[in-house]
C-alpha cells in the first residue's frame, strides 16, 4: 500500500511532460496488447473457417460431380440427381455450406460446357441457390449486391434480367459496372439497351470492358446504334462511336457528319476520326463545319 501510494505521489509531483509521456506509454501498451489479442482471435477464426470450408468441400464436391454424371439423354432429372438436389438443398441453409457449394459449382462451371453447363444451372435453380442470390441482390450493402450480380452472371441466369437492370444508374460505380457486364455477357448486343436509360458517366475503362465482352461473343446481331449517337449522355455517344467504327456501321454516315457540330470537343474529334476510318477521303465531300475551330479539327484528322 505504501509503495502504491509512493508511486501516486511521485506521479503527481512529476512535471506535466513526464505525466503525459507515462500515460501515452500506458495507452500504447494497452493498444498493442489489444491488437495482438485481436489478431490472434482473427487468425484462429480464419483457421476454423478454412477447416470448415475444406470439410464442406470434401463433403459436397463428390456429390456435385456425381450429380453431373448421373444425367440421362432425356434431359430429365434422374432419381440420383433428385436425391442429391434434396441433400444439397437441405444443407445450404447454412451460409458457410452455401458458400462452399457455390465455390465448387463456380469452378465446375468454368471447366465444363454444353449439357453439363445446363445441368449446373438446373441444379442452381432446383436447390434454391438462385433465391439466395436474389435476396442478396436486394441487400442495402452495395458490395453484397455487386457479388450477387457477379454470381448470377457466372451461372448465366437470364431470368433476373429485370431485377439486375434496376442497378444501371446505381450510386456505386462497382455495382453499375457489374450490372453492365451482366447484361452484355448474357444478352450480347441486345444487352446494350441499358444505354437508352444510362444517366451516369460510362468511364473509358468500363467502355473497354464492355467492348471486350462483346468481342468475345459469337454469332452477334448488331442492333441500331443511331439512338446512342444522339444520346444526351456524352459518354454514351463516345461509346457508340467506338461501336460504329468496330462494326463498320457505314449507314451511320449522316449521324457522324452531324456529330462534327457536337458541343463536346472529344465527340467532335472522335466523329471525324470514325468518318475518316470508314470513308477515307470521301469525308472531304461532306459539308464543312462553319466554325473555324471545328474545320481545323477535321482537316487535322484527314491530312
Amino acid at each position: 500500500m505504501i509503495t502504491y501510494q509512493h508511486l501516486i505521489d511521485s506521479f503527481n509531483k512529476a512535471p506535466f511532460i513526464i505525466q503525459f509521456a507515462f500515460i501515452a506509454v500506458i495507452i500504447m501498451v494497452i493498444a498493442i496488447v489489444s491488437l495482438i489479442i485481436s489478431l490472434k482471435v482473427i487468425r484462429s477464426f480464419l483457421k476454423i473457417k478454412d477447416k470448415e470450408i475444406l470439410k464442406y468441400k470434401n463433403e459436397y464436391e463428390p456429390l456435385l460431380i456425381e450429380y453431373l454424371y448421373s444425367g440421362n439423354e432425356n434431359e430429365e432429372l434422374t432419381e440420383t440427381q433428385q436425391s442429391i438436389i434434396a441433400k444439397i438443398k437441405e444443407g445450404i441453409k447454412g451460409a458457410s455450406r452455401r458458400k462452399s457449394v457455390i465455390t465448387i459449382l463456380t469452378n465446375l462451371m468454368n471447366e465444363v460446357s454444353g449439357e453439363m453447363s445446363d445441368s449446373i444451372r438446373t441444379l442452381y435453380h432446383e436447390t434454391g441457390l438462385i433465391d439466395y442470390a436474389i435476396i442478396r441482390l436486394k441487400s442495402k450493402r452495395w458490395h453484397i449486391t455487386s457479388k450477387a450480380i457477379v454470381e448470377l452472371r457466372r451461372f448465366k441466369i437470364q431470368e433476373t434480367h429485370d431485377l439486375v437492370s434496376e442497378f444501371i444508374n446505381h450510386s456505386k460505380v462497382e455495382v453499375r459496372k457489374e450490372t453492365q457486364i451482366y447484361l452484355v455477357h448474357l444478352f450480347k448486343f441486345e444487352g446494350l439497351s441499358f444505354l437508352d436509360d444510362l444517366k451516369t458517366p460510362l468511364s473509358e475503362w468500363h467502355q473497354l470492358l464492355l467492348l471486350e465482352s462483346l468481342l468475345n461473343l459469337e454469332n452477334q446481331q448488331i442492333g441500331n446504334i443511331k439512338p446512342w449517337l444522339n444520346s444526351s449522355n456524352t459518354s454514351v455517344v463516345l461509346f457508340a462511336l467506338k461501336l460504329t467504327k468496330i462494326y463498320n456501321q457505314f449507314e451511320m454516315k449522316h449521324e457522324l457528319i452531324e456529330l462534327r457540330m457536337h458541343p463536346d470537343k472529344e465527340v467532335r474529334r472522335s466523329a471525324i476520326h470514325v468518318l475518316n476510318q470508314l470513308f477515307g477521303y470521301e469525308f472531304e465531300e461532306t459539308p464543312k463545319p462553319k466554325n473555324r475551330q471545328l474545320k481545323s479539327e477535321g482537316q487535322i484528322v484527314i491530312v
